[in-house]
């Protein structure tokens, strides 16, 4: 099954990025994880001054530059991952999340995963 999880911060973690050996061992997190098939795609974003937001409400569709200086976390990154059981995808996020306790000590935020959908399943 896949699952999506994403990485939610302040804002203030994009903006001055991460130290370079949380990048390195990210790198190799990723790449072993690309290799044993757990990993099927993953992505950061920008900083939401580059985002919108759009959203529906009465009946009104509402566009919106960001920044999104009224929210307290932002969407930081994402990864879509394959795995047997639920968990084994929160194992996976897990290690994910260890490497920033251990490479960015002053970092703070969640990782959230969640199970895909898979064609013709429903709720």
């Amino acid at each position: 099954m896949k699952y999506l999880t994403f990485i939610r911060h302040s804002e203030k973690h994009r903006e001055m990025g991460p130290p370079p050996a949380l990048m390195q061992a990210m790198g190799e997190f990723v790449q072993r994880s690309l290799k044993n098939g757990t990993l099927v795609e993953t992505g950061g974003l920008l900083p939401s001054k580059d985002g919108v937001i759009i959203r529906l409400e009465k009946g009104e569709l509402i566009v919106k530059d960001g920044p999104f200086t009224e929210a307290k976390e932002v969407i930081g990154g994402y990864a879509i991952l394959e795995a047997k059981t639920k968990a084994e995808a929160v194992r996976i996020g897990t290690e994910f999340m260890e490497l920033h306790r251990k490479h960015w000590p002053e970092f703070e935020g969640e990782s959230e995963v969640r199970p895909m959908f898979d064609p013709g399943m429903g709720p």
